[in-house]
C-alpha cells in the first residue's frame, strides 16, 4: 500500500501494479526484406490469457519470441513489469528467468531424468538448494499429471508427457508470465488435449499467459482476449466470443471460414 499522508507521493513513477505486465510499443522486426512485425502495439495485463492466432507466416511466433528477446527487434520498445527489455548480459538472464517459455519442441535435456530437468533451473539460476528444488519439482510434476514419470528420461515419455514436463520446468522458475509458442503442434492428436488441459488449469489459476496456437477450442474456452495477426500486423483484438461469432475484418472472416469449416 502507498502512504496517503500528503501529496508528495503522487508524482512518483507509476509502479507496475497498474495491472500492465507486458507492454509492446511500436515494435518492428525484419528478416531481410520481410517485415515480420509492423508497428505492434500490445498490452498484456496481469492474470490475462491472450491467445494469438492467424495464418502461418503472420508473425505470431516472432512476436512471442520477441517478448523474452529470443528474437531481437529493430525498433520500438518492450517493457516487462515496468522495466524495458535489456539488450543482453545478466539483466537479460534475470528477465528470462521471469518469463517462462514453452516451445513446439520440448527442449528437455536427454541425459537428465524428468525430475532433474525440472530441478536444474531452480538450482542454477534461482540458487535453491537441491532438496528444495526437488520437492518443488515433484509437486509440479504432480500438478501437470506426470509425477509417476519423475525418474524416467525424456526419451521414455510420450510427446504429451514431455510437453507437460516442459511446462513444469517453466513453472519451477516462478515466472511472472508464460509464453507458449504452438505448444501442441508437434504432438499426435490424442496427446493435444492432455497438454491443453494443463494450460486451461494454469489459466484458471491466474497465470498470465500468451499462447500462439491453432487450437481454436482452447482460444474460445481459455482466452480473455484473442489477438488475430496476419502479414506482420495485429488485425483484430477482441474477446473470444466477439471474434468467433462476429469478426470485424474481412481478413479474419476469411481465416475463420477456412479454419472452422474445412
Amino acid at each position: 500500500m502507498k502512504p496517503t499522508n500528503g501529496a508528495a507521493v503522487t508524482k512518483e513513477v507509476p509502479t507496475p501494479d497498474t495491472g500492465e505486465l507486458v507492454v509492446l510499443s511500436k515494435v518492428n522486426k525484419h528478416f531481410g526484406d520481410l517485415h515480420v512485425l509492423q508497428d505492434i502495439d500490445l498490452t498484456i495485463a496481469r492474470g490475462e490469457v491472450v491467445v494469438v492466432i492467424g495464418p502461418s507466416g503472420g508473425g505470431k511466433s516472432t512476436l512471442c519470441r520477441a517478448i523474452n528477446r529470443l528474437e531481437t527487434i529493430d525498433s520500438g520498445e518492450i517493457v516487462i513489469d515496468g522495466k524495458p527489455l535489456p539488450a543482453e548480459g545478466r539483466e537479460l538472464a534475470a528477465l528470462r528467468a521471469d518469463v517462462g517459455m514453452v516451445f513446439q519442441s520440448f527442449n528437455l535435456f536427454a541425459h537428465r531424468t524428468v525430475v532433474q530437468n525440472v530441478m536444474l533451473g531452480q538450482v542454477k539460476v534461482r540458487g535453491k538448494s537441491r532438496k528444495t528444488a526437488e520437492e518443488r519439482a515433484r509437486r509440479l510434476l504432480d500438478r501437470v499429471g506426470v509425477a509417476t514419470q519423475a525418474e524416467k528420461y525424456p526419451a521414455q515419455l510420450s510427446g504429451g508427457q514431455q510437453q507437460r514436463v516442459a511446462i513444469a520446468r517453466a513453472l519451477a522458475m516462478d515466472p511472472k508470465i508464460m509464453l507458449f509458442d504452438e505448444p501442441t503442434s508437434a504432438l499426435d492428436p490424442e496427446m493435444i488435449n492432455e497438454v491443453l488441459e494443463v494450460m486451461r488449469q494454469l489459466a484458471h489459476d491466474g497465470m498470465t499467459m500468451v499462447v500462439v496456437t491453432h487450437e481454436m477450442g482452447f482460444a474460445r474456452s481459455a482466452a480473455n482476449r484473442v489477438v488475430f495477426m496476419a502479414d506482420g500486423r495485429i488485425v483484430e483484438e477482441t474477446t473470444p466470443d466477439q471474434f468467433f461469432s462476429n469478426p470485424r475484418t474481412e481478413r479474419a472472416k476469411d481465416f475463420l471460414s477456412k479454419i472452422l469449416h474445412h
